[in-house]
């Protein structure tokens, strides 16, 4: 579609389930309520995030000098950042309702991690920002190097809908975040042979949840080999979505001064991601993660 139909659709999006999550909030309790509505606002965050502008700046001198005819109201940036902060809650709520449609009756889940650093690691005992009282050295095996930050844990459905996600200082093992991020979650979880852990098994199958790893190669695997290959194959979806939340959606190239601004912009970039699935499910059913096809 073209990016005025993917503007007009995602608002479509966001004002479906807007007024649903949003009846028992109290969104504001003094001052004039904004002339930019609050769907427009959510609708440009999408679309900018989408486009690959992750910052607020960025975002506002788009629409403004791409887009001011669909936003006519769209005023200072000023006004737009904060707006857009004081949003976070309802932005977290669409998120989980988007993920508990498009994940409902899903028992088979996939989960990964992915480092989120904040600055270069020799740098870490210079950094001005409140995030380094928080965040931690992790290691990144993909890059076979060290990092300063912290970790995101995700759990997405097997065509590549984010059911949940979790950050944490980079030093925090997966194994220890999974059975959290799990929650209520019932059936089968595959994972990277990081994952193994016979404690960790036993505590997800106590829950209803099978856990499903490759072993490492010192271990004897009586599972069949075709059983292996197609398992590991589903779990490309993961890698996939992460590596869209990495080039797409600049998951890690975040600037944040504290934890709360850092889980705000990472939560944006979550409920964007869902929201192009949600679009592309609906235009390309059987390739939903395929969002480099969704605006021409």
């Amino acid at each position: 579609m073209q990016v005025e139909n993917f503007i007009i659709t995602t608002y479509l999006c966001v004002d479906k389930y807007f007024n649903e999550v949003t009846k028992t909030l109290t969104l504001r309790t003094r001052g004039e309520k904004p002339v930019l509505s609050d769907v427009e606002v959510i609708t440009m965050e999408i679309v900018g995030e989408y486009m690959s502008l992750g910052s607020d700046k960025q975002i506002w001198g788009y629409f403004r000098k791409h887009w001011l005819e669909y936003f006519p109201k769209l005023g200072c940036r000023t006004s737009f950042i904060r707006q857009s902060a004081n949003l976070m809650t309802v932005k977290h709520l669409l998120q989980k309702r988007l993920s508990d449609e498009l994940s409902r009756d899903k028992d088979l889940l996939l989960f990964d991690g992915f480092p989120i650093p904040i600055c270069h690691i020799k740098r870490r005992k210079r950094s001005k920002t409140n995030l380094r009282l928080d965040a931690a050295i992790g290691y990144c095996a993909a890059k076979d190097e060290k990092y300063f930050g912290f970790k995101g844990h995700i759990l997405i459905t097997q065509d590549g809908a984010c059911k949940a996600i979790e950050i944490a200082p980079a030093n925090i093992d997966e194994r220890d975040v999974l059975p959290e991020l799990a929650g209520n979650t019932k059936g089968d979880i595959i994972a990277d042979k990081g994952l193994i852990r016979p404690s960790l098994t036993s505590e997800l199958k106590a829950s209803g949840v099978n856990l499903h790893t490759p072993f490492r190669s010192n271990m004897h695997d009586p599972r069949p080999r075709a059983l292996i290959s197609q398992m590991m194959n589903i779990r490309r979806n993961v890698e996939t979505m992460i590596g869209q939340l990495v080039d797409r959606f600049k998951i890690q190239s975040i600037r944040a001064k504290d934890l709360w601004h850092l889980s705000a912009k990472v939560g944006r970039k979550i409920l964007a991601h869902t929201i192009c699935f949600a679009i592309n499910k609906t235009i390309n059913a059987n390739h939903p993660l395929q969002l480099e096809r969704l605006v021409a």
